[in-house]
């Protein structure tokens, strides 16, 4: 059944701002109502459901014409391809703290880490980790308590302690080729991850850089304690820099991935951490804590499609060409939107994903190469989701300090953060960090 495009149409872009407002008004109800991680509790899929159903009574068409519309959107190449990417992700992640590997990249950083400098090497620390493991969270919560006590022990800024993690976490989020918003990012843009990591660290890494001073100069410890003895076994970080290093080297993610699996599997059976059985338990465990984010892709691919095929999109298009007329107006506008999409809903990858189709328009109209395009959608979602109060970030780090620990007196002391949106901004206007794409220029996009 062939699909008639509308031409640019208001209501037609109405089922996506459903979905958002579904999403924060649920998240607004239970914060005052006292719930915790309010804004956590409605699945993002069930959100996405809800503006489907208004996508139907919205765009024209007969019911079938409806559907034919949101199958080929959920079974859109890009959209599977990234699918898959999410699931084995999953899987190297979970098989890899299976072995013990979450556990030795810690234990290695804290190894070296030297007393003095304590809360810079905090955030390098949970830069490597973040960037290695791809998830924040996961490296807030194995990292905040170890931020807690050096700060407390050295008489450090507790608060300054546990920002220093937070904005660590937040680089590696940002940067990591298996992070959820890396993977959205670069495929609603059409891009390699290799590309958009040269393009993102050109801009995250002088920030992390001045973190880094800035840390040094103003958070050494009152009384530097000695170090406490870490012992780990590097066997078990070499699956991280295998998948960081071949990814880098521009091998195809699904063999790097695949690759990460089987080196980290081989480990595992090697010392008897599990069986062929319980390998493939952990295999399936990855892909089954990555269902929520593959449902969430599944489904935004399919409304987007029906948005952008009521004429929603070309609606939006026009209004925000209204006040775009060049290429930096164009990266401010993908900036704006991706914030301020991140502050409604709490989370970085859905934001990305709401703002993914509507942003490679605008970088074709505005001449913005879509690696840069990949870049600024996921340094903006990573900026503000690493300093909302309520956002699982902050909020997981503030309990794990303790009773009386208020997420707002975070903020302030999340440093990176503010740099790289520094940074990112000033890239807009002097192009200092576009050296990679001078050098690279764009042939194709990505199959």
């Amino acid at each position: 059944m062939s699909e008639k495009k509308e031409s640019g149409r208001g209501l037609a872009f109405l089922p996506l701002l459903v979905f958002v407002f579904v999403y924060l008004a649920t998240g607004v109800i239970l914060t005052a109502k006292g719930v915790d991680k309010a804004f956590y509790q409605l699945p993002s899929p069930v959100a996405v459901i809800i503006g489907i159903v208004a996508a139907f009574f919205i765009v024209k068409g007969t019911v079938d014409e409806k559907f034919d519309m949101l199958v080929k959107g959920c079974g859109d190449s890009n959209i599977v391809i990234m699918c898959l990417i999410y699931l084995l992700a999953g899987a190297f992640t979970t098989v890899s703290r299976e072995i013990g590997g979450v556990d030795a990249v810690v234990d290695m950083g804290m190894a070296v880490l030297s007393p003095k400098y304590a809360s810079a090497g905090l955030f390098v620390i949970s830069a490597f980790i973040a960037t290695a493991t791809g998830t924040s969270v996961g490296t807030v919560v194995a990292m905040t308590p170890i931020g807690v006590g050096i700060a407390q022990a050295g008489g450090l800024n507790v608060t300054l302690a546990v920002g220093a993690v937070i904005g660590g976490c937040m680089f590696g989020d940002n940067l990591s080729i298996i992070s959820d918003t890396t993977i959205a990012a670069t495929r609603t843009q059409r891009v390699r991850m290799k590309d958009k990591f040269n393009v993102n660290a050109a801009i995250a890494i002088p920030a992390a850089i001045v973190t880094i001073v800035l840390l040094v100069i103003y958070g050494s410890p009152e009384t530097v304690v000695p170090a406490g003895e870490y012992s780990y076994d590097f066997v078990k970080v070499l699956p991280y820099i295998f998948v960081l290093v071949s990814a880098l080297g521009g091998m195809n993610v699904f063999v790097v991935l695949t690759g990460g699996i089987l080196f980290s599997g081989a480990i595992g059976l090697w010392n008897h951490t599990f069986s062929m059985l319980g390998y493939s338990q952990a295999i399936y465990g990855g892909f089954t804590g990555m269902m929520d984010i593959f449902l969430l892709s599944m489904l935004m691919g399919g409304l987007a499609r029906m948005v952008e095929r009521g004429g929603g999109i070309d609606w939006i298009l026009g209004k925000v060409s209204q006040v775009i007329g060049n290429r930096k107006t164009a990266e401010l506008g993908i900036a704006g939107m991706v914030s301020l999409t991140n502050i409604a809903t709490a989370n970085n990858t859905v934001s990305i994903l709401i703002n993914g189709e509507l942003s490679k328009k605008l970088s074709l109209k505005y001449g913005v190469d879509p690696r840069r395009t990949a870049s600024l959608l996921d340094i903006f979602s990573c900026v503000f989701q690493g300093l909302l109060p309520y956002g699982a970030q902050i909020l997981i780090a503030a309990s794990l300090m303790g009773s009386g620990a208020n997420p707002l007196s975070l903020i302030s002391s999340c440093w990176y953060q503010y740099m790289l949106a520094i940074f990112a901004i000033i890239s807009i206007f002097v192009p200092y960090a576009d050296g990679y794409i001078r050098r690279h220029p764009l042939t194709s996009e990505i199959e």
